[in-house]
């Protein structure tokens, strides 16, 4: 014969309370000690008890689901342009909007975000937030008129509590369509246009400025720059402070190439830039993997990294540590930033925070081997 699943009033005699106060804690309600919280919460430990998630969603009126949405601009005919970076995605839990037979557009759209180490900080920041309390995000992509309209209609039907937004596109129309609905979302990164939903982001343009002085620092005269995708807000606030820093040190002009965040359009835009001016001694990339491809390009052409030339990244990801040498680069702390994205839905969907608000965080230089 099987044994009973454990019950509330298994939990409330467990921890010497009521059963209204177990239910209370289960179900969040804010109003308990947070004493009486712990004691029922290690009763619910030693009984085994499992929450009927049915019944707590007909109490509480949520999932426990957020929705992880991967943005674009597309119309049906493309997946967003290179600009698939500064993007983030799910986690087992994943659900793709865009129908039952997704086209070789939204596939393309997909296998860029995931093959940028950018998504896995994303993702691992909103599921270390949300794991440790039991909620769990549902992926999906957001890159056409259509999904973009799936991504909303999920929401109003209740198919989870919200939304974390990781726009791929300056002209993205996800953030007003989510605002103009009620639905609560927070975005990554400051919307192209502006929407009254909250964000978190970075000081872009002082992360320019900390690679630019740290070229300086080196000695390094004939700087170059290899930027992000610039009708990306991010790339053109890092190229910003990056010209800033070196006008005002005497540099008024530094070649620029267009990248799109990836190791091949840095090896493209590298090898613009080495063959019209061959006696550079400096690089900054808007981030890394276009600096693993600018170092490659460097290489080949028997430029030592650092001797000869030296290379700034940015973002601090695993391509910083694995790429040879191991590079300097400006750290965007995209997981911290991913778990202070959740934690603002989290706020709103509880409704402990009603006007939108905006986190931003500091860069911060890391000296490696490149530079």
């Amino acid at each position: 014969m099987s044994r009973q699943a454990p019950t509330l009033e298994d939990v409330a005699r467990e921890a010497g309370v009521s059963r209204a106060t177990v239910s209370r804690v289960v179900n969040g309600v804010r109003n308990v000690d947070p004493a009486i919280q712990d004691l029922v919460r290690r009763a619910i430990e030693r009984t085994g008890y499992a929450p009927n998630q049915a019944a707590r969603q007909l109490v509480t009126r949520r999932t426990t689901t957020v929705a992880l949405v991967v943005s674009g601009a597309g119309d049906g005919s493309e997946s967003g342009g290179e600009d698939a970076h500064e993007a983030g995605g799910g986690e087992e839990d994943g659900h793709s909007a865009g129908g039952a037979q997704p086209n070789r557009e939204q596939i393309a759209f997909a296998t860029r975000v995931f093959a940028d180490p950018f998504f896995g900080r994303v993702v691992g920041g909103v599921v270390g937030h949300l794991r440790p309390r039991s909620m769990h995000p549902v992926l999906m992509f957001a890159e056409t008129p259509g999904t973009r309209q799936e991504v909303v209609t999920y929401l109003r039907q209740g198919g989870a509590d919200g939304a974390l937004v990781v726009s791929t596109h300056p002209d993205d129309p996800l953030p007003a369509l989510l605002a103009e609905a009620r639905l609560p979302a927070v975005l990554f990164a400051r919307p192209g246009r502006p929407v009254p939903l909250s964000y978190v982001d970075l000081a872009h343009r002082e992360g320019g400025r900390l690679a630019a002085g740290h070229l300086l620092a080196r000695g390094c005269r004939r700087i170059v720059t290899v930027a992000g995708p610039l009708a990306v807000a991010a790339s053109q606030e890092r190229l910003a402070g990056f010209r800033d820093t070196l006008a005002r040190h005497g540099n008024p002009y530094v070649p620029v190439a267009e990248g799109g965040f990836t190791v091949d359009s840095g090896m493209a835009a590298m090898t613009s830039l080495i063959a019209e001016h061959p006696d550079l001694d400096g690089v900054f990339t808007g981030n890394d993997l276009m600096a693993q491809g600018a170092i490659q390009v460097l290489r080949d052409h028997g430029r030592r990294v650092p001797q000869d030339v030296a290379v700034v990244g940015f973002d601090d990801s695993s391509v910083a540590v694995t790429c040879r040498p191991r590079l300097t680069t400006v750290r965007q702390p995209v997981e911290e930033m991913a778990a202070t994205m959740s934690g603002l839905l989290d706020d709103h969907i509880r409704g402990r925070r009603a006007e939108p608000t905006s986190v931003i965080f500091d860069p911060e230089l890391v000296v490696r081997d490149s530079a």
